[in-house]
């Protein structure tokens, strides 16, 4: 199942799991539910208001210890729900510099 220009399979999640969205600067968090996931991305139904989410980037909590977490850019917003993709640490091509 793909819809528009997704490139990863979704899985849709038959029962609800919560978990969080907090800002990269860890000064807020939002309860969610986790509505589908991918290997790209994930669909959720946020609990309260939006308006934290101007910042565009933040971490996807999957865990209730914040063990578990993914870093998450913002794709779309629709009334409650919102579409997040996963954003992949940049491999870096070469080797380390190791200053002396």
């Amino acid at each position: 199942m793909t819809y528009g220009d997704r490139r990863a399979e979704r899985v849709k999640l038959d029962t609800r799991h919560p978990v969080n969205l907090m800002g990269v600067d860890g000064t807020w968090r939002r309860s969610c539910i986790l509505l589908d996931v991918s290997q790209s991305g994930a669909r959720l139904e946020v609990d309260g208001t939006l308006d934290v989410l101007k910042a565009q980037e933040f971490f996807l909590v999957l865990s209730s210890r914040g063990l578990a977490f993914r870093r998450c850019e913002l794709v779309r917003v629709d009334g409650s729900e919102i579409g997040v993709r996963f954003i992949e640490e940049r491999k870096r091509k070469g080797r380390a510099v190791i200053p002396k």
